[in-house]
């Protein structure tokens, strides 16, 4: 597995000709090159309320637990991104985003190589457009994508008054419209129950049953049973086909056969799953895969 750690290094000025004296100035105080292919430091402090980058990732690379200042809206140009948070986890499918909000610890895995595009807002900027206080997967549209693909190369001190100043404005407000996906898993806040339940996410399983779970959390089935409605807001039932669902997902991203997923994850056939999977997504396993 491969480890994402944030270096430093040389950046190269990169402004247009156009620029003025005083944003040159501001690029060699923070040695900023154009976004493509970058992690976010030293971008954190730069003078801008959006701030857009794309990077290419292998297979099973992965950053560990961190957090931002800024907002990370992540959207997964090519391959499937895994996310973790203290309170669950979210599976980010090609061509959708995940919102991570500002100060939210978390560690993002990818599932297969990806070509991630990152739009960072600033905490001012997404209390303005309303962007959520949670983490959420969202659907992106046409719209929001071409605009994520024009900001990455757009100059890091760009403009705020002129084109892309506006551009970004535009981009951060289709941001806020996109609706959200039921592609979450959450953990309970109980760390006897939320021990059992990344038993689980490191296992999934169909075949878990409600019995073994309140063992495993050292309760009765009757407190397991309550506690996890309580802090989760669903069932155990319920939860655990969404876990398997994602894991799903990661599966088929990473290239694994229908049947291979299915026996894996505990179902009595790949038919039984695939009813299963449909009835969450819209589509068939096989549909899914080919067109992602």
């Amino acid at each position: 597995m491969h480890r994402i750690v944030a270096k430093g290094g040389l950046w190269a000025l990169m402004l247009r000709p156009t620029a003025d004296a005083r944003l040159r100035q501001q690029a060699i105080r923070y040695r900023i090159r154009v976004m493509r292919n970058t992690l976010l430091d030293p971008y954190e402090d730069l003078p801008r309320a959006v701030v857009v980058t794309a990077n290419d990732y292998p297979a099973g690379a992965t950053y560990p637990l961190h957090a931002h200042r800024r907002g990370q809206f992540a959207f997964a140009a090519r391959g499937t991104i895994s996310v973790n948070t203290p309170e669950g986890r979210w599976l980010v499918p090609p061509q959708q985003a995940c919102w991570v909000p500002a100060g939210v610890a978390h560690e993002m895995t990818m599932r297969g190589p990806v070509t991630m595009l990152n739009a960072f807002v600033s905490a001012a900027e997404a209390g303005v457009a309303q962007l959520p206080g949670h983490c959420c997967v969202h659907a992106v549209s046409p719209l929001l994508r071409q605009l994520l693909e024009v900001a990455v190369d757009l100059p890091a001190l760009y403009a705020e008054d002129g084109r892309d100043g506006k551009l970004m404005h535009l981009l951060v407000a289709e941001m806020a419209t996109m609706p959200p996906l039921s592609l979450h898993a959450p953990l309970p806040e109980d760390p006897r129950l939320a021990r059992a339940c990344r038993q689980l996410f490191d296992a999934p399983s169909i075949a878990c049953g409600l019995d073994d779970m309140a063992t495993d959390a050292g309760m009765s089935r009757r407190t397991f049973t309550r506690l996890f409605r309580a802090q989760t807001g669903v069932s155990f039932a319920e939860w655990r086909q969404q876990v398997c669902l994602l894991a799903a997902i990661e599966r088929l991203a990473e290239g694994q056969a229908v049947t291979r997923v299915a026996l894996e994850l505990g179902y009595a056939s790949p038919s039984t799953f695939s009813a299963a999977f449909r009835r969450v997504l819209g589509e068939s396993p096989s549909r899914y895969s080919e067109t992602r």
